[in-house]
């Protein structure tokens, strides 16, 4: 006997149910106050945690009911055109029979799992055991999306190392710049979101009947290794950035040492030039010979003050 599966779209509205064996998930791609007050009106859910469904800033946070229990989670996702991780927020209200997601269809991991469920009856079966073992399914998705943006970051980290010690990498402190604003916002992302995750368990623990205390634990463990993975990489760009600005100051020193010693050199030149420029009686009736004079007296001051650069090491 086939499973029962009723699969809805409400018309008016952005949302999308599929009720299987007595569990139902409803899912909401871009809410807005339309659908937050159909959901007020299905479920009676609080008015401030609809409220904060619709908000962009509002911090992940869990919150308890007798009936149900509010989440809000954000999720990194990588911003091309801004060229930084910002966050995706999904809000969730579990319940004994539902789970109700809401999000802005950026967490591709989370769509894709709806359309397996909807079009696959294995993906029912594998997901929608109980609202709770659905949740855990989510997150875990959703978790392991982070591990390729972390990896990412790790090898930008690798190319901008190499183009630190290429003398011909001109553009390596606005890279520098990017990667490490990067780290930031995606260590702002993750930082709060660990407390939540590490709290699911016991409180969405009612919903469920299977033993999910092993399944969380190795999600928070996931969570635990994207954060010491950030603080490596905060450490390394830091480190690398302190490094370019000591090879910066290097090159620029370098520039400015032969510089200086091109224009000491000629500061003499320019001396003797000038004097024997001036339009006085000076020594020397043969304009031939005053001029290879001034060439001898010009190459020994050069000669002189190169062997005495070189013997104090400058050059």
């Amino acid at each position: 006997m086939a499973e029962p599966l009723i699969v809805e779209h409400e018309q008016e509205l952005n949302v999308e149910r599929i009720t299987s064996d007595g569990m139902t998930w409803v899912n909401i791609e871009k809410p807005t106050s339309r659908e937050t007050d159909h959901l007020a009106q299905t479920y009676h859910f609080h008015p401030l945690d609809l409220d904060d469904c619709l908000s962009r800033r509002q911090r992940p946070k869990l919150d308890e009911y007798e009936e149900y229990v509010f989440i809000v989670l954000h999720f990194p996702v990588f911003s091309q055109e801004m060229r930084v991780t910002v966050p995706s927020q999904v809000s969730a209200f579990i319940g004994t029979d539902y789970l109700v997601t809401l999000h802005d269809g950026t967490l591709k991991p989370l769509a894709k799992l709806f359309r397996d469920c909807q079009l696959h009856s294995e993906a029912r079966q594998a997901n929608m055991k109980s609202s709770g073992y659905l949740l855990y399914r989510i997150a875990d998705r959703l978790i392991d999306y982070c591990l390729p943006i972390t990896y990412k970051i790790m090898e930008n980290l690798e190319r901008v190392e190499d183009e630190i010690f290429d003398t011909r990498g001109r553009g390596t402190v606005i890279e520098l710049s990017v990667l490490r604003r990067d780290i930031i916002s995606y260590r702002r992302v993750v930082w709060p979101m660990r407390a939540v995750i590490g709290s699911l368990r016991q409180k969405t623990e009612r919903f469920t009947t299977e033993d999910m205390e092993v399944f969380w634990g190795d999600l928070t463990d996931h969570v635990d290794k994207i954060w010491d993975t950030l603080d490596e990489c905060k450490e390394i760009v830091e480190g690398l950035k302190d490094t370019n600005d000591s090879l910066y100051s290097h090159r620029t020193n370098e520039v400015i040492r032969i510089l200086t010693i091109i224009s000491t050199i000629m500061l003499p030149l320019t001396l003797v030039a000038s004097v024997y420029g001036m339009n006085i009686p000076l020594p020397g009736e043969n304009r031939d010979l005053s001029f290879v004079v001034i060439l001898i007296i010009m190459a020994v001051v050069i000669g002189t003050m190169l062997a005495f650069f070189h013997r104090r090491r400058w050059i």
